[in-house]
């Protein structure tokens, strides 16, 4: 698993207008986090930017294409956290851990301070849009990184296959990962995320 996901294109219709993207973005991140995605339409945006409806389908071919943006905005900033975290892991054991951790931390403080932008990401990964999987895929690639660091410090074992070990890494944080899955993990968090953490520390013990 050594490729390096990157962004879905939103195709845009007419001239490369960064600035008016940004500010349809900006907009649609306002409204979808009051009103949520799905009571939104694109003519909604519209009235609320003071652009036309056909003005905004020039810069983007759907609402799925401006909630693309908006959702690479707030999995790229949830990827920041943990991966900022990690960095500050002295071992990869303790990087494993603070991985684990801070992943889930970050899936709640949206779920719980940004409601209708968790619900962006719910849809995203429901309807399996590329942005969804730009996220994920970025998970695997630091659960790999870390993985790889325990190889080579000692820590961890070396007999199973990397790509297997991030991928059972990963399918066993599944349920405080997946944005769908940590609405029904939450009563049974921190102990669960806590006790899985400590059943894949110790599958990868050598």
């Amino acid at each position: 698993m050594t490729t390096n996901p990157s962004a879905p294109e939103l195709t845009s219709r007419g001239p490369a207008d960064h600035a008016v993207r940004d500010q349809i973005i900006a907009a649609a991140h306002n409204y979808f986090a009051h009103y949520g995605y799905e009571k939104t339409t694109v003519a909604d945006l519209a009235r609320a930017i003071g652009f036309s409806k056909a003005y905004i389908y020039r810069f983007f071919e759907s609402k799925q294409a401006i909630g693309e943006a908006i959702c690479l905005n707030t999995t790229g900033k949830l990827f920041e956290t943990v991966k900022a975290a990690v960095d500050t892991g002295q071992t990869a054991t303790e990087k494993m851990r603070l991985f684990t951790g801070t992943v889930t931390a970050a899936g709640l403080d949206l779920l719980f301070n940004e409601q209708k932008l968790h619900a962006i990401a719910a849809h995203a990964s429901t309807e399996k849009w590329p942005s969804a999987k730009v996220y994920t895929d970025r998970l695997k690639q630091l659960i790999e990184t870390i993985v790889k660091e325990g190889r080579e410090s000692g820590e961890f074992e070396r007999k199973t296959p990397l790509d297997e070990t991030t991928r059972a890494i990963f399918f066993a944080m599944m349920p405080f990962i997946k944005p769908i899955f940590l609405e029904h993990s939450q009563d049974i968090l921190p102990r669960a995320q806590q006790d899985v953490t400590a059943l894949i520390l110790r599958s990868l013990a050598p």
